[in-house]
């Protein structure tokens, strides 16, 4: 037989040689349970550019009339959800300190998140 059984995508049953009597047996039975499934397959490969390729670190800018903050959550320009930039669920710092004074109430903590709220944050 070869590596894989015939008509499926599953890997041959086999057992290891050198066992004590019957754990041969025992082994191909569960195999035959349960067989295993396709051999694992390589993840793609993202393809990077080379070092070098993009020109050079000091060319003159591909957008003029894009301001340098745009995508960033200050500054001119769109805000990272304006620019399409993809935002992890709950990472509002304000939200996350709010919960942990719920939990550790403290002044140190009070303040914090006060000075956040004057802030404009």
């Amino acid at each position: 037989m070869s590596d894989i059984q015939a008509g499926t995508n599953r890997v041959a049953i086999q057992a290891a040689t050198g066992q004590t009597y019957g754990e041969a047996g025992k082994q191909i039975a569960a195999q035959r349970a349960v067989p295993m499934g396709a051999p694992p397959t390589e993840a793609p490969q993202i393809q990077r550019p080379v070092p070098g390729t993009l020109g050079a670190l000091t060319r003159p800018t591909e957008r003029p009339m894009e301001p340098i903050t745009a995508g960033a959550p200050f500054g001119m320009g769109p805000s990272p959800v304006g620019a399409g930039i993809p935002q992890p669920a709950g990472d509002n710092a304000l939200e996350e300190l709010r919960m942990i004074y719920q939990m550790f109430p403290n002044d140190d903590l009070a303040d914090l998140i006060d000075s956040y709220t004057r802030d404009g944050l």
